[in-house]
């Protein structure tokens, strides 16, 4: 069910969750979400999917149940991030009602302003966010940065706990090939920072940059 990876300081490491899959065209393409082990501590960053709904039914999305015990324990959690609000990042929120839940105010704003999610997930009862405008550091050597690109108000997670950092990009890049020739601005920046790894949402394993 997930794959580890630990930076070179044994303090931070993050962790692969599988919580199900999408139909992408003719292929079934995975759906991950990410935990940070700090030791100041835990991070969730995106909540998959946990329940089907009709908005989602084109892409006809399987769900592993990630969140159940003994194979997650959701009261462990201390953090979550958000990236951005599109269904297969947010089916999880419901879970974490009273946690802090960070978000870009952008786009926050942005998914109640247009077509953008399934906002009864987004606003699920008791949940609650920390809108946030641009960068901010969530905890020592763990920050956050805007990253425009797959949303206006899309945002990644830098791990500095290395001589180069490893990133969570959501779906800042949705294929690896948009970090091999990065177009958006956010996939520039994730580029400028000189990345050790890079984890996407819907690939297993890291990008990491051609050396």
């Amino acid at each position: 069910m997930t794959t580890s990876t630990s930076s070179r300081s044994e303090a931070i490491s993050v962790t692969r969750i599988r919580v199900g899959d999408l139909l992408a065209g003719d292929e079934r393409m995975p759906i991950n979400v990410h935990l940070i082990d700090h030791p100041d501590g835990r991070i969730l960053v995106d909540t998959g999917l946990t329940r089907l709904h009709p908005e989602a039914a084109d892409m006809d999305p399987r769900i592993q149940p990630w969140y159940e015990p003994p194979a997650f324990d959701v009261d462990s959690i201390d953090i979550v991030v958000n990236t951005h609000l599109h269904y297969d990042h947010v089916g999880g929120n419901h879970l974490f009602a009273g946690k802090p839940i960070y978000v870009q105010r952008r786009e926050f704003e942005e998914a109640h302003a247009v077509d953008h999610t399934i906002l009864e997930w987004v606003d699920a009862p008791g949940v609650s966010y920390t809108q946030i405008d641009g960068d901010c550091e969530l905890l020592p050597g763990v920050r956050l940065l805007s990253a425009p690109g797959h949303t206006d108000g899309s945002q990644i997670v830098v791990i500095d706990s290395g001589p180069r950092p490893t990133v969570i990009c959501g779906d800042t890049a949705v294929f690896y090939h948009q970090l091999d020739e990065p177009v958006s601005d956010g996939q520039r920046l994730i580029r400028s920072l000189d990345p050790e790894a890079v984890w996407l949402s819907h690939v297993d394993q890291p990008w990491q940059p051609p050396r």
